[in-house]
């Protein structure tokens, strides 16, 4: 018996999960299957529609791929037997264009994109950006800045008694009270601001699937139909009152010590968070939510939680039952058009240029790092596609994808190795509450056999008029190193003259605070890389990737990283600041100075050291790029603070040089710099190796890591 199945038969007061492709077609299945879900009137007019049963509203271009997330929802609802509209990136100044297909049947579907809109649209400095990967052209401003309430309140603009469900990463962040860095203060659930009658979070599939049939049996009257779904998981939704027959307990009194015991044993118990009220006025009550929501996240045993608004209660039910192997086969082969609707004619959409040619092989991550919303989003529990499934896929982009040359860029998702990776005993996952399955060591419990990723790969790579398979998603190095066989077979097949790993820090310090390996898995791995890429013959290189900026980093620390950096001859041109993403443990860190992995408790919390001022974050960030001239007046003076004015000159061992060169010297700047100089790595844009990250464009969770793609 499986993981899943075991929790499905372990309902914790909910119904047992149904299988996604086992509910009867709706009617209108008649109509078959459409080219692309129809953007106009007139495509609906061809497949001979009078109306949509359900209409999604996107932030991002209508690219019918897996990879993106609203394709995949609409193309699973297509298969229930709906007729499903596209609105993308709809003008958001007036409701008209709105109303371009217009009422839907049953409700309105409505996401920020695959990326979380303020992260698309500001840099960790709050800066606009100019460009968005996920519009035709590259163009930037084609969505509004917090997408999903903008499109919600339009779409009832338009249509008053429309039923409105919102999804996707940017609600997901949002269920709950949150603190937002870009107005730096605790907003309410983004349910309340948007007024829509349902959230879906995380892995849509199983609450879409159960909501739009349950809103067909409806039969017009949707407000009873949402008072009901109280018992879905996965969905968030305003109520007057708790649901009758369910015991409370304080999130105060869920302590570590009963949250294995009595309380999971009760099974009809809902956790109740500090009220809204609450953590937006007292920053330590909203670190202690934000710790009782993160360990409320495994779908084996998490219990709903409740979080009052006012007079009004949000409700939210556990986390979905992740998809069995053979549902994510099904819902990958569905009759996507594996391209860009033919409206944008030749324009060219960077995001799916980028993914054009990689195939996604899972989903999920149990690496659980403080900063990153990928297992908030997805779950910690990997969910998998059969081998069988992926080769088909690679035989579809082969015979099918305009441009291909026989190359795949990436088979991975959203970490490269951690394909058909579970727990050895479904029992203790189901209770499990550890937030990582790989910190502060990798559990006893966990699989790490990576036989079945190798095997995939030897299979993708033989296959006929395949002459290469990169692997670009991030590489997960503690894991790896378990497995010397799958470093030879990635080093000396599936390497692209780099690969990106991502230590993030070396002191223990910043690491503890994101729950990652310290930096000797880092030099063990590299070890392993070399002796492959010798064997190999090949001249590779690893590209690490560090953050600035984040709590409990120190100036002492990110000395020492960029001591460790010009030690080791790294020179990286590209770097990223942390940027507080809702919901993250990190966020809460940054926002309380608590540390959530601990117990919180009133005057007994264990205090993080934040990094909050422009100029200390524009510090930080130097010290990555110590080695850019633009930077070098700011770390002078920063080093003399310090003490450590004997870093300051021309040796080997010193960080910065004395004099400033001609023309160079604003503090904080971003010069650019190309190719090898004076024996260091340099990582650009334009040579290789380049880190130059791609979007999140794999149907996986956007927002995390400030807004860039998921790394090992």
């Amino acid at each position: 018996m499986t993981a899943v199945q075991t929790i499905r038969t372990e309902a914790h007061g909910l119904p047992p999960a149904k299988p996604i492709f086992s509910y009867r077609r709706h009617w209108a299945h008649r109509y078959g299957t459409a080219p692309f879900l129809p953007m106009t009137r007139a495509e609906m007019d061809a497949l001979g529609w009078d109306e949509c049963d359900i209409i999604l509203v996107t932030g991002d271009a209508y690219v019918d791929h897996p990879s993106f997330g609203m394709a995949i929802v609409g193309r699973l609802l297509e298969a229930q037997g709906f007729r499903v509209g596209m609105l993308a990136q709809p003008d958001w100044q007036s409701p008209e264009p709105f109303t371009a297909l217009g009422k839907p049947a049953l409700f309105f579907g409505i996401t920020g994109g695959n990326m979380d809109s303020m992260v698309n649209r500001y840099t960790a400095d709050r800066r606009l950006r100019h460009n968005d990967a996920y519009t035709p052209g590259g163009e930037g401003g084609k969505r509004p800045d917090r997408s999903v309430i903008v499109y919600a309140q339009r779409c009832r603009e338009a249509f008053k008694d429309a039923a409105i469900v919102v999804g996707g990463i940017e609600a997901s962040l949002r269920r709950i009270a949150h603190y937002d860095y870009w107005s730096d203060k605790v907003r309410r659930s983004i349910l309340v601001d948007s007024k829509a009658d349902l959230l879906i979070y995380g892995n849509a599939e199983r609450a879409v699937v159960e909501v739009a049939h349950r809103l067909a049996r409806a039969k017009g009257d949707h407000a009873a139909a949402f008072v009901a779904m109280h018992d879905i998981r996965g969905v968030a939704m305003m109520t007057r009152a708790v649901p009758e027959g369910w015991t409370e307990f304080s999130a105060d009194d869920v302590t570590d010590s009963d949250e294995g015991a009595r309380m999971t044993r009760d099974g009809r118990t809902v956790i109740r968070l500090p009220s809204f009220e609450q953590v937006s006025s007292d920053a330590e009550t909203y670190a202690r939510a934000s710790r009782v929501l993160h360990r409320e996240s495994n779908p084996g045993n998490a219990r709903p939680l409740v979080q009052k608004h006012g007079d009004r209660e949000l409700w939210v039910t556990p986390p979905p039952i992740p998809l069995t192997t053979e549902e994510m086969d099904q819902v990958y082969e569905l009759p996507y058009a594996r391209g860009p609707h033919p409206a944008y004619g030749d324009a060219k959409i960077p995001a799916w240029e980028m993914i054009r040619f990689s195939v996604t092989i899972m989903r999920g991550c149990f690496g659980g790092c403080t900063f990153c919303s990928i297992t908030e989003h997805e779950g910690r529990i990997i969910q998998n596609r059969s081998e069988n499934s992926v080769l088909k896929e690679i035989e579809a982009i082969r015979d099918k994808t305009p441009g291909f040359t026989g190359i795949i860029s990436d088979i991975g998702g959203p970490t490269a190795n951690m394909y058909r990776m579970a727990c050895k005993d479904p029992k203790i996952e189901a209770s499990c509450r550890r937030l990582s399955c790989v910190y502060p060591g990798i559990c006893p419990n966990l699989n790490t056999s990576h036989e079945a990723l190798i095997s995939l790969y030897q299979k993708a790579r033989e296959l006929p008029g395949i002459k290469k398979v990169h692997v670009a998603s991030g590489v997960r190095y503690d894991l790896a190193v378990t497995s010397p066989a799958y470093v030879k077979e990635l080093v000396t097949h599936h390497v692209g003259g780099y690969l990106k790993i991502a230590p993030e820090h070396v002191e223990e310090g910043p690491l503890s605070k994101m729950m990652k390996p310290g930096i000797g898995a880092y030099d063990r791995f590299k070890q392993l890389f070399d002796a492959a890429a010798q064997r190999a013959g090949k001249e590779y290189f690893l590209i690490p990737y560090f953050i600035a900026a984040h709590p409990g980093t120190t100036d002492q620390d990110m000395l020492q990283l960029a001591i460790w950096l010009k030690k080791n001859k790294y020179r990286a041109d590209q770097v990223q600041t942390f940027l507080p993403s809702p919901m993250a443990l990190a966020t809460a860190m940054y926002h309380s100075g608590k540390n959530p992995l601990k117990a919180v408790r009133r005057g007994g919390s264990e205090e993080v050291e934040t990094v909050r001022g422009m100029r200390q974050r524009r510090l930080h960030k130097a010290f990555l790029r110590y080695h850019d001239p633009e930077n070098w007046p700011l770390l002078r003076e920063t080093l003399k603070e310090m003490g450590r004015a004997d870093l300051i000159g021309p040796g080997k061992h010193q960080l910065v040089p004395a004099h400033q060169p001609l023309g160079t010297g604003r503090t904080g700047g971003e010069g650019m710099r190309t190719g090898k100089k004076h024996g260091h790595q340099t990582f650009t844009t334009k040579g290789v190796p380049m880190v130059k990250r791609k979007p999140a464009a794999k149907g996986k969770a956007d927002g995390r890591r400030g807004g860039k793609t998921s790394r090992g």
